[in-house]
Formats: C-alpha cells, sequence, structure tokens
C-alpha cells in the first residue's frame, strides 16, 4: 500500500474535521430555527453563561461561618413563628410524619398489593444510595435547627441531612401515581411534598441542596428501577432466590 504524501494527509485531515462539521453549513435562518423551536436549551445556555459570571466572582463563605442558603432566608418568618410557638412545630412535624407514613403505605401497597415493584425497588436504591452519600460527607446540623419527638425519625434521633429521603420518597410515589393515572393523587403528593419541603426549611431540617438533590435522586432512582425491572422482564428466573417471578412482576 503505497504511503500518502504530508500533502495528502493534510488535505485528508481538513476534510475530516472541516468537511463534515455540521456548524460550517449553518445559516442565520438555521440559528433562528434553533432559537424558535428548541428554546429551552437557549435558555439554559444563556444560564450557563450567567451562573458562570456568578460563580467567578462571588465572595466564598468563611469556613468560620455558616453556609448561606436562600431557602433559610426565603423562610426566616416561618422559622421566627415557629421558634416561638413549639406547639405549632410539633404538629406540623406530626402532620409530616403521617405523609411519610402515607409515602410509605403506598409503595408497599404496589408491591404486595399490586404486584407492581418498581416503586418499591426504587425506593431501596434510593435509600442505599443516600446513606452512603450521607455517610461520606456528613454536613453540620443548620443553626437554629428546630427538632421535634415526633417528627419522621420519630424520637430526635440522628440523621443524614444530604439528601432528603423524605422528599426523594414523595416523587418515587408521585411518579407511580402518573404512570397508573392517578392523577389527583399524584396532585395531592405533589401539593403536600411542596408544603414538606417548605417545613423543612422553616425548621432548618434540611439545607436547599438536600431537597433539590431529594427531587432529582426521586427521579433518577424510579428510572434505574424501571430499567432494572425490565430487564427482569426478559430474564426467565425469578428476581430472587425462591421468589418466582410471577410473584413480583406482572
Amino acid at each position: 500500500m503505497a504511503k500518502k504524501s504530508p500533502d495528502d494527509r493534510a488535505g485528508w485531515l481538513g476534510g475530516a474535521i472541516y468537511g463534515p462539521a455540521s456548524f460550517v453549513n449553518w445559516t442565520r435562518r438555521d440559528v433562528a430555527h434553533v432559537a424558535r423551536h428548541h428554546w429551552i436549551p437557549c435558555v439554559f445556555a444563556a444560564c450557563l453563561l450567567f451562573f458562570m459570571g456568578v460563580e467567578y466572582t462571588l465572595r466564598m463563605v468563611p469556613a468560620s461561618s455558616p453556609p448561606f442558603d436562600i431557602g433559610f432566608v426565603a423562610t426566616q418568618a416561618l422559622h421566627r413563628l415557629l421558634s416561638s410557638s413549639p406547639e405549632l412545630n410539633t404538629l406540623l412535624a406530626a402532620l409530616n410524619t403521617v405523609f411519610v407514613g402515607m409515602q410509605t403505605t403506598y409503595i408497599l401497597w404496589t408491591w404486595v398489593i399490586e404486584r407492581r415493584p418498581r416503586a418499591t425497588i426504587a425506593t431501596l436504591f434510593m435509600f442505599t444510595c443516600r446513606g452512603i452519600l450521607g455517610y461520606s460527607t456528613q454536613l453540620p446540623l443548620p443553626q437554629g435547627f428546630l427538632g421535634s419527638g415526633v417528627d419522621f425519625p420519630v424520637g430526635n434521633v440522628s440523621f443524614f441531612l444530604f439528601y432528603s429521603g423524605h422528599v426523594a420518597g414523595s416523587v418515587i410515589a408521585s411518579l407511580d401515581m402518573r404512570r397508573m393515572q392517578r392523577w389527583e393523587l399524584a396532585w395531592l403528593f405533589d401539593a403536600l411534598n411542596v408544603l414538606q419541603m417548605v417545613r423543612l426549611l422553616g425548621t432548618r431540617g434540611h439545607y436547599t441542596i438536600d431537597l433539590a438533590v431529594g427531587i432529582g435522586a426521586g427521579i433518577l432512582f424510579d428510572s434505574l428501577a424501571g430499567k432494572y425491572e425490565e430487564s427482569k422482564k426478559m430474564s426467565k428466573g425469578g428476581i430472587g432466590n425462591g421468589i418466582p417471578k410471577e410473584a413480583l412482576m406482572t
């Protein structure tokens, strides 16, 4: 095979790099089309540039100062109210614990009664990852934390801050309700989840990042559980030792 000369190789590389590249043929009409029909990625691109400017010019919080949390700033009035009214704080904590019980009951119901294990598997994935991350980076308890003996986990025990299992569990349950077209119940859980997040910020029970990642974790692990479920549906055996496939999968 004859060797290519340097000029031939340069021409070949130039064609490979510049010839197939899509941006070479872009026109103003193409740019306008992207801006009109793909405006969401355009907004994200603008946000990228904006937050790059914010990040690179922001004065960082000193090690001796508590973390800055915009959720704490937004819920200062609620924090003052709950600080001055322990009875109200206890009532809201009890109601939140009831909501956690609702999440748990629904998720277990989908598996034990309806033979649909996806939400249960997602929850197991989620809490396993939460335990690993929560132990790996143990965030300090926020200043002004308002605990309650009736808050879940009941009994004023220690807990991982990152990330919120309360929020992630609510998202997993809500996504399952949407799959089953239980729209009213899903909207109810979403509304209660929002109130739960406001309360957790108001009591300084979680940082804002814990709640945001909790939402993402619920979506992520529900998706992973779906992929796991599909992989097991395609297999011939059961999902566990001695447990027939039909006991877990429809």
